[in-house]
């Protein structure tokens, strides 16, 4: 009978630390994975800032490519909810951009020269300065691109190039609110 009753509480023990561990185990992992850049490193002193519309100076006349990048860039902004987005004459800084390039070129060349996929490649200048302190905080281009099948040169390229001002303007964020 006593060695029964060793043997239950040696079990129970042993279930007892096995989920002890466990527990541990999920309290590290989620405490590890809890950590956020958002607002990381944006000083005190700037809580708004101003997007105005991009600039093209690409010389591609893309139709309506500065405006798809400022609104991507001001819904960027506003989901971060890092910096609120307001008008240039209430900001405590501002986000100046302009398009710099905008590359079409073969991606993928297959056998017999046959063009198989196409890279969207655009440029972006962006600068950066605190209203407050009156400086430029960074005056950086940032460069993203996006393939799309050489078969669908027109809402394939529409998309390679939505795709891209998506990744620019993610840079573009990051940059603005973590990179200091």
């Amino acid at each position: 009978m006593i060695s029964s009753i060793r043997k239950k509480n040696s079990l129970i023990l042993i279930t007892v630390l096995n989920l002890l561990f466990v527990v541990l185990i999920a309290i590290n992992f989620t405490s590890c994975c809890a950590y956020s850049f958002t607002g990381a490193s944006v000083p005190e002193h700037l809580k708004t800032i101003a997007i105005p519309i991009a600039d093209d100076r690409s010389g591609s006349g893309e139709p309506g490519l500065r405006e798809s990048l400022t609104q991507k860039l001001i819904q960027k902004f506003i989901d971060d909810n890092t910096l609120q987005v307001s008008e240039r004459t209430s900001a405590n800084a501002i986000l100046e951009c302009s398009i710099v390039s905008l590359s079409d070129a073969p991606a993928i060349v297959s056998a017999g020269e046959n063009i198989a996929s196409r890279r969207v490649t655009i440029g972006v200048k962006v600068i950066y300065r605190d209203l407050v302190k009156r400086t430029s905080i960074f005056e950086k281009t940032f460069s993203n691109y996006s393939d799309y099948p050489a078969g669908d040169p027109i809402t394939g390229r529409q998309t390679a190039i939505d795709a891209a001002i998506e990744l620019i303007s993610e840079d573009i964020l990051l940059d603005t609110v973590s990179g200091w």
